[in-house]
């Protein structure tokens, strides 16, 4: 009776464990795109998120951003790039905190064109 009932826990509670987790549903620029200019970098969730850090790097180094979206757990995040990015490859790196406290990275490409 025991066995049954834990496993009968076990299968309720599993799903709902696996989706705990927030996922980045899109970003801007969109990962892998090519694009003229970046008035914006962002990105969205399917649940709140505290983004912890951010940079963005191309093959020069770093590029200064100002973050508009605070620490508070948010769906949406914002930054922007502090001056017109030229042409070339940038790779966007955040580290963050899901709602669930499971700690959470991830990062996206984009090229600027002429």
């Amino acid at each position: 009776m025991f066995k049954q009932t834990l496993l009968g826990l076990a299968v309720v509670v599993a799903p709902a464990l696996a989706f705990a987790h927030s996922k980045s549903e899109a970003t801007t620029p969109a990962d892998g795109a090519a694009v003229t200019e970046v008035p914006e970098l962002s990105m969205r969730f399917d649940d709140p998120m505290r983004i912890i850090s951010v940079s963005l790097t191309s093959p020069d180094g770093d590029v200064e951003i100002e973050r508009e979206t605070g620490m508070d757990p948010a769906t949406e995040f914002r930054a922007l790039p502090l001056e017109e990015l030229e042409p070339g490859s940038y790779r966007f790196d955040w580290r963050g905190m899901a709602s669930d406290g499971h700690p959470m990275q991830g990062s996206f490409f984009f090229t600027v064109t002429e």
